[in-house]
């Protein structure tokens, strides 16, 4: 008989090929000058901050990522692609990601998006 061997993976191992998830977007329209900077210390571009490609995860996403992680999402019309986490949402929200937008840009909400943890290989 072969033997079994259990082998304990580490949270982001756990993590399915693709994850299910609400997208919201938000703005850095109200901040102020000395807050142009994510929860993950990224400097954000104030002239085009879409450009930086930034989304911020909820807390129990965030268990799964890590800050710089890139990620494909798809669902979401013109702004599907490729983002990178940068940011952490309000602990009230759950298994929800919200995508930097440029402040004139209009605010959507979005179900049923798909994200997929890219390896470093993929984004290049």
């Amino acid at each position: 008989m072969a033997e079994v061997k259990v082998i304990k993976l580490p949270i982001k191992e756990k993590l399915k090929k693709s994850l299910v998830v609400t997208a919201t977007t938000y703005t850095i329209k109200n901040r102020s000058t000395i807050d142009f900077y994510t929860k993950s210390g990224f400097k954000i571009t104030k002239t085009n901050p879409k450009l930086d490609r930034v989304i911020a995860v909820s807390h129990d996403l965030k268990k799964l990522f890590n800050y710089g992680d890139s990620v494909l999402i798809q669902g979401i019309g013109k702004h599907s692609g490729v983002y990178y986490i940068r940011d952490l949402m309000d602990s009230k929200w759950k298994n929800r990601i919200d995508i930097l937008l440029n402040p004139n840009d209009l605010l959507i909400t979005y179900y049923k998006v798909k994200i997929i943890l890219m390896n470093k290989k993929e984004v290049q």
